[in-house]
């Protein structure tokens, strides 16, 4: 049925298909991202449009939209996980230490 109506052919046995990335997952890799970023330019003030290139587990590279991802994450701190805030928290803390006006931007956000 594939074949004739959608003109696809079912994936053959040689095929192996990627495991699909849960949230967890995803959010880990971003926060990989931050902390790389962070590691590099000193600060978390990443442009909305910024992407971040990382190396995932299978050593391929990733595109992340990591602006996209700080941003949407200071605007959910409220309903982030105690676990998550913690982590973000800790970049923060090493962020405030170095550059005392970025603190004020979370302030909002809690963290």
């Amino acid at each position: 049925m594939c074949e004739r109506v959608l003109g696809i052919e079912p994936a053959g046995e040689d095929e192996e298909l990627k495991p699909r990335r849960t949230q967890a997952d995803k959010w880990a890799m971003n926060f990989q991202a931050a902390k790389q970023f962070y590691e590099r330019e000193g600060h978390l003030q990443v442009p909305r449009k910024h992407v971040e290139w990382t190396v995932g587990q299978e050593q391929e590279e990733r595109e992340l939209k990591l602006g996209a991802w700080i941003g949407n994450q200071r605007s959910r701190a409220a309903r982030l996980s105690l676990e998550r805030v913690e982590q973000l928290s800790a970049i923060v803390a090493l962020s405030c230490s170095v550059d005392p006006p970025f603190c004020g931007q979370f302030a909002h956000a809690r963290w």
